[in-house]
């Protein structure tokens, strides 16, 4: 958190009466409230000017039930893609903010590589109301983790920090212990959706003093992009096997044919 975030809130996120509020306003002359994507001058921090909103690709019902892509048309009953008939993945449900593609592909290449945490509230917001229908009955919150190498390249897990948002928001348990990467494994950029399944074989496991207490518990897992499902799908395996119930999975953006006709 940044020491700006520090004087503007206060457990609960409201501005301090007072000395608060003075010490806000000359932390707003410092560093003036601004568009996060594009940088646009604006009256109040972690927002996005209007033309930048309008790039954000939300999705919206209708959605398949398990794999959270949006559909053509509601059925007005509980819809599943021929996507998700044909190749069942290993979590129970999905679902994203939005398509990777626009300005939400920015803000997330900003947070991953340019070391850019100034959008993490929004973040948390957006994760709160893109898996309002998901937290319900969920245990524990479990982001994606890292090898050991990224992590330390990286200097922080972006799942780790998107799932403290959305604990922030919503109160749930966050364990960013309970699951770790058993192995290092290649890139995945370029590969498709087999290739990335066979690099991610065996690839993760539950820390073995958590397995008890998973057992039996519904799991929500965190990550920032949904590209083919196969890491989401190895984590869940992995979760599944440890014990857990259920497995759902929560991410900023998925990306869909219509995220990759925008890039």
């Amino acid at each position: 958190m940044t020491i700006l975030e520090i004087i503007r809130r206060r457990p609960g996120g409201r501005l301090r009466t007072g000395l608060g509020k003075a010490l806000a306003g000359i932390a707003d002359l410092i560093v003036p409230p601004c568009c996060l994507v594009c940088r646009a001058p604006l009256g109040a921090h972690h927002l996005l000017c209007a033309p930048c909103w309008r790039e954000v690709h939300f999705i919206r019902p209708p959605l398949c039930d398990v794999l959270g892509m949006p559909l053509p048309f509601d059925t007005g009953e509980r819809m599943v893609s021929a996507a998700a008939v044909a190749r069942p993945p290993a979590y129970d449900r999905a679902r994203a903010v939005a398509h990777y593609s626009g300005a939400m592909r920015t803000l997330i290449h900003q947070f991953k590589y340019a070391d850019r945490h100034d959008a993490r509230a929004l973040f948390g917001r957006w994760l709160a109301e893109a898996g309002s229908d998901l937290i319900v009955g969920i245990d524990v919150v479990v982001p994606v983790p890292l090898s050991r190498l990224r992590l330390l390249s990286r200097r922080f897990n972006q799942a780790g920090i998107l799932a403290q948002e959305l604990s922030r928001r919503t109160g749930l348990a966050v364990d960013a212990h309970l699951l770790q990467r058993s192995r290092f494994t290649k890139t995945q950029v370029g590969l498709t959706h087999d290739q990335r399944r066979r690099n991610l074989a065996g690839a993760f496991r539950v820390r073995r003093n958590r397995q008890a207490a998973l057992e039996g518990r519904n799991v929500l897992l965190v990550d920032d992009v949904i590209t083919t499902g196969a890491t989401v799908e190895a984590c869940a395996r992995a979760l599944k096997r440890a014990g857990a119930a259920r497995v759902d999975v929560l991410a900023l953006a998925l990306v869909t044919n219509e995220a990759l006709v925008a890039a």
